[in-house]
């Protein structure tokens, strides 16, 4: 956020579009922290994070011209961090696409009958939609929506902390809901596909 005297981000951008690199160097001081954390959130690694984090930055320099926000800013590069991260998580699997691939048509129900993946998508709604209310908004918010706990807590008058509760809640409902579903060993995999895929 900009602070007394100092240049909006709707300024910045309207600079960036002219081929202002100081503009471009404000931003970047600006919400680099905060692409790094958001990323690092889900690669879990620090180097990788920086260099994602660079990536997205870069990218917006590339496509300067052509930018079409209709976001804040910052919800904008919190998107361009969560989708390039996921990017790189997908590709990091591509090896395993054929067994996971293999593996969902294994799936089975506790009939041995075998478990089609718009039948689990059908499992997971509904566990969803058992979620207790405040837990469930919490969770659509985070995953379906993709806002920040900061920004869940703000839209639902609760704190941060209770935010991150009810989200570690709706997790733990969630895989026990499915567990009978789904293999054990595959669970957190076929969740990692449904919600970030």
């Amino acid at each position: 956020m900009a602070h007394l005297n100092e240049p909006t981000d709707i300024e910045l951008l309207r600079q960036l579009s002219k081929d202002n690199e100081a503009a471009m160097e404000v931003l970047f001081k600006r919400y680099y922290s905060f692409v790094s954390f958001a990323t690092f959130r889900l690669v879990s690694d620090s180097a990788l994070a920086e260099d994602i984090s660079q990536e997205v930055f870069m990218e917006i320099w590339k496509r300067r011209h052509s930018l079409n926000i209709s976001t804040s800013f910052k919800a904008y590069l919190r998107r361009s961090a969560v989708n390039r991260s996921l990017n790189f998580l997908r590709d990091k699997k591509n090896r395993f696409t054929e067994e996971l691939s293999d593996a969902a048509h294994d799936l089975q129900t506790p009939e041995n009958q075998t478990l089609e993946v718009d039948e689990l998508q059908d499992h997971i709604d509904e566990a969803i939609n058992q979620l207790p209310p405040r837990c469930q908004k919490v969770f659509k918010l985070s995953r379906y929506k993709e806002m920040s706990y900061q920004e869940i807590a703000d839209d639902m008058d609760i704190s941060v902390k209770t935010v991150e509760n009810q989200m570690v809640k709706a997790l733990k409902l969630l895989r026990e809901a499915l567990m009978p579903f789904i293999d054990n060993g595959m669970l957190s995999v076929i969740l990692w596909i449904i919600f970030f895929g």
